[in-house]
């Protein structure tokens, strides 16, 4: 089963993202900030992490970054949540490979397909 590890610091937004996720067929994971995340990565890596960019302790930027220095061969796709749409709040990931942005209010039914889409294909479902 596909792995997605959703970083926020809003229970609420993580308990919509996961309903949705978990019904599409993933195993979610979740953290509430950067330092969490990182701490989670140590654990083994998920197939896809959404992040958000705003959080307490450790900003999605700054865990990005981390991401980067720490795991420099990492195979797992970021998208980062945010409605700061402006160049100078994305010119950061300029030298990351394998990240993009997904402007907020974002649906959970784009964020499935979209991850859906970048993992090849429908998750695998288990029971019926």
């Amino acid at each position: 089963m596909k792995r997605v590890l959703i970083v926020d610091d809003h229970a609420p937004v993580i308990r919509v993202m996961r309903l949705g996720l978990e019904e599409a067929g993933f195993k979610v994971d979740s953290a509430t900030n950067g330092s969490e995340c990182l701490v989670s990565l140590l654990g083994g890596h998920p197939d896809f992490l959404v992040t958000d960019i705003d959080m307490p302790r450790m900003s999605g930027k700054e865990l990005c970054k981390a991401i980067d220095e720490q795991f420099p061969n990492r195979t797992f796709p970021i998208v980062v949540l945010t409605s700061r749409t402006e160049l100078e709040h994305r010119d950061w990931t300029r030298d990351m490979d394998n990240l993009e942005f997904m402007e907020k209010p974002v649906s959970v039914r784009r964020l499935v397909a979209h991850i859906t889409r970048c993992l090849g294909g429908a998750p695998e479902r288990t029971g019926t």
